[in-house]
Order: C-alpha cells, then sequence, then structure tokens
C-alpha cells in the first residue's frame, strides 16, 4: 500500500505555529509514526492537506519534508474502534434518557451524536464493522428519538406509486396532521401551487379524525405518505409526474433531508430556520401555511434557476 510521510520540526521558539501544526495533523487523522514523523493513506486530498501543513511549518521557520512510501503495512496505526466505542456508549446513554429527560436537549443531543459520527468517519480511512455497528445504534437513537417527538408521524410503506391526473383532484377537501412541519408543509404548498389550486386544508388533532370525503396525508393509512424511502413531499411529485421538474426536485432533497435525514442539502440549515420561526411565531396553521408557501415559492424560484 501507498502511504505519504510528514517529516517536521517543529519552531521551538514558536509556539503558535506548533500548535497550529499539532491541530492540522489531528483535524486531517494523520497518524503519528514517531516523533516529527506523521502519516496517511496516499492520496490526492491527503497529499494537499500535508502539503499545506508543510508549508505553514516552512514558513514559521521549521522544516518539513513530504515522502512517498510503499509497501508496510500501518492500517493498525488508524484503527479508530475506541473512538467508536465511547461513542457508542454515548449513544447508549442516551438511549437510556430517552424516556425520562426533555425532548428538546435530546433533539440538540442527536445531532452533536451525528456530529461525532461524521468527525470519526472522516478521519476512518479502514472502516469496519465498528463504523457499521455505531451507525446502527445512531440510526435507532434517532428513529425513537424522532418517535417521541413526533409520534404520529407515518411509517413508511412499501408500495407501487400509481400515476394521477391532476383534473381529477381539483377543488378537493385535503387533510393533515396539525401543527405542520417541513414535510407537511411542502406538501400542502406543493398540491396548491401544482396539483390542486383551489385546495382546502383540514388540519386534525389526530389521523383518526380524517373526514371520509378528505384527502389525507402524511400520516398512516393515508392516500399519500411516506413510501419507501419517499418522504410525502416526494410521494406527491411521484403521483402526479412532478420529479422532472429540476426545481421541485431539489426541494425534494432539501425536504427529504430535514424530515428523515439522509444527504445534506447547503440549504437546509437556512430553510429550516426560516420555517422554525414562523412556526413559533403563528399559531393558525392555515396562517402558518399561507406565510410558509411564500418562503416556499422564493426557495423554487432560486433552485429552478440555480445549477
Amino acid at each position: 500500500m501507498n502511504w505519504l510521510l510528514l517529516v517536521l520540526t517543529l519552531p521551538t521558539e514558536n509556539a503558535t505555529a506548533r500548535m497550529r501544526a499539532w491541530r492540522a495533523l489531528k483535524h486531517c487523522g494523520a497518524a503519528v509514526l514517531r516523533d516529527g514523523v506523521y502519516l496517511l493513506p496516499a492520496g490526492e486530498a491527503h497529499k494537499a492537506t500535508l502539503t499545506g501543513i508543510a508549508d505553514d511549518v516552512d514558513t514559521a521557520g521549521g522544516t518539513a519534508h513530504l515522502l512517498d512510501a510503499q509497501g508496510a503495512d500501518y492500517a493498525g496505526l488508524f484503527d479508530r474502534t475506541a473512538e467508536y466505542q465511547q461513542l457508542a456508549a454515548d449513544i447508549l446513554t442516551s438511549r437510556i434518557q430517552l424516556d425520562i429527560s426533555a425532548s428538546v436537549d435530546l433533539a440538540r443531543l442527536a445531532k452533536k451524536l451525528r456530529k461525532t459520527l461524521d468527525g470519526i468517519r472522516t478521519v476512518d480511512f479502514f472502516p469496519g464493522q465498528a463504523l457499521a455497528q455505531t451507525t446502527a445504534l445512531l440510526d435507532e437513537f434517532d428513529d425513537a428519538l424522532r418517535a417521541r417527538l413526533s409520534p404520529d408521524e407515518p411509517t413508511a410503506r412499501s408500495a407501487a406509486i400509481p400515476r394521477l391526473n391532476p383534473a381529477d383532484y381539483v377543488g378537493r377537501l385535503w387533510a393533515t396532521r396539525k401543527r405542520p412541519w417541513v414535510d407537511r408543509l411542502a406538501s400542502a404548498w406543493l398540491i396548491r401551487r401544482f396539483i390542486d389550486t383551489a385546495a382546502r386544508f383540514r388540519w386534525l388533532d389526530k389521523p383518526a379524525d380524517c373526514p371520509k370525503k378528505a384527502l389525507g396525508f402524511d400520516f398512516d393509512g393515508a392516500e399519500f405518505s411516506h413510501v419507501g424511502e419517499r418522504v410525502t413531499f416526494e410521494t406527491l411529485l411521484a403521483s402526479f409526474g412532478l420529479e422532472t421538474d429540476p426545481g421541485l426536485k431539489r426541494l425534494a432533497g432539501i425536504v427529504h433531508y430535514l424530515d428523515v435525514g439522509g444527504l445534506p442539502a447547503p440549504e437546509a440549515a437556512g430553510l429550516e430556520a426560516l420555517l422554525a420561526g414562523m412556526r413559533t411565531a403563528i399559531a393558525d396553521d392555515d396562517q402558518l401555511l399561507e406565510a410558509a408557501s411564500g418562503a416556499f415559492d422564493f426557495f423554487y424560484a432560486s433552485l429552478k434557476e440555480s445549477k
């Protein structure tokens, strides 16, 4: 196997430069082969990182040599098992606390745990069962927390999604759970803007209250809900042939990430903060939808134009 060796002599009189180099080497996951000799698997990204560190050390008055090496098996130096074990212990502790602690605190903790996992994974150059098991533990904790925070959230079902004609869905009553959040707000916006411009909405205390004449969405037993990996917004796109719209497709990725996780979207944090502020400030769900619809209009326009 090919490796990159960085041999450093750090400037003794420049404590700031030494600390900067040490932090950079730790952040990139470099292993210590011996005092002043650091190691990473070969690769262009790692080479660029070590070159930047070497240049900074040279500028600060030290010496740095970046060398190619091959043959020896140094994979054991990058074993992250202890870090995964500590994270797994933290996840299990959080899972036990789920039934006795404040949901808001645990939601914040869940994000911190996920960030920690992402950080370890970034420097786990030889991933194995430790990563898989820790990821599964955190996914289970996220599922349990989601069930605690939103007990009526729909369960994904496996089913084919038939293509429907929007003309058959004009002027209908649509129903979903009250105090809508991202998926329900985005779905209601999509319905009114692209499927049923005369749509009326009923906000339910619980799914069982859904009127028989209403089209339910985003709850178990609803006509439109989670299917497979799709959240309700994505199910609606597929049902009404809207998946070819680039702006809606990109918006679907944001909604999916905010609702159930997955691939991060750079615009997600901004949309989440905006909708959270609206939800806090507006108690009436009809007014909340009107305000959120304006936000989705602007986001859609931006996503449709950008490449």
